[in-house]
């Protein structure tokens, strides 16, 4: 089934990837910008990638209102600030957050201490949203080299609406080649969203693009 999926953020490159993953395996995407005319400029960067033209660029409140599914791959800082201008477009909508708040210095990334995830912040500002955490810890290279599954990764998603995880669960294949795996409720995201920090760091050290894979859990 074909959905109609904005990315917020999809001007960065986690969001470009993403995008990229969605529109190859069918769906139609929109790349959502403060401003539209680098959302299209990224658009076509895509499409010409596609060899296509499923991909489309628009303001962030005009891509959010067109769309069934909203996936949120946006900076940390400033996210309230944007979560919240957009409160009234993703109301009721089944959102996304692959957001990560990390922090970096000296000795490399790591993840911020914080009373709430982002994941959870949306759902917050957002209270009928149904949100969703997934796709943190897929490389954002990998998801724009090649066009091929990422099968040795998996996406661990978590949420606290069962539909809306499933859809989810369902949308990871177009980025593995496999369903996604249900890792909770949505406090889960506590813990995801920081593991991503490890990741950044063993890719550092061993000079690779790790991923997670999850061992002993049937996908089906």
């Amino acid at each position: 089934m074909s959905l109609n999926i904005s990315v917020v953020g999809g001007t960065g490159p986690q969001g470009r990837g993403l995008a990229y993953r969605f529109a190859l395996s069918g769906h139609a995407v929109t790349i959502g910008s403060r401003d539209a005319t680098r959302a299209q400029e990224k658009a076509d960067e895509i499409n010409v990638k596609l060899g296509a033209s499923s991909v489309s660029g628009a303001t962030n409140a005009d891509a959010v209102q067109a769309s069934d599914i909203v996936l949120l791959a946006v900076p940390w800082d400033g996210h309230a600030d944007l979560v919240l201008g957009l409160s009234e477009q993703l109301a009721g909508k089944l959102v996304i957050s692959c957001v990560n708040p990390l922090g970096f210095d000296q000795d490399g990334p790591f993840g911020l201490v914080l009373e709430e995830s982002a994941a959870q912040e949306t759902q917050r500002l957002v209270p009928t949203a149904r949100v969703v955490g997934a796709f943190h810890h897929v490389a954002a290279l990998s998801l724009w080299k090649t066009p091929d599954p990422l099968s040795h990764d998996d996406v661990l998603v978590c949420g606290d609406d069962a539909d809306a995880k499933d859809v989810v669960q369902d949308l990871a294949a177009s980025v593995t080649g496999k369903r996604g795996i249900d890792a909770g409720a949505l406090r889960l995201a506590r813990q995801l969203e920081p593991l991503t920090a490890v990741l950044i760091s063993m890719n550092k050290r061993y000079k690779t693009r790790s991923g997670v894979a999850v061992t002993g859990v049937e996908q089906g």
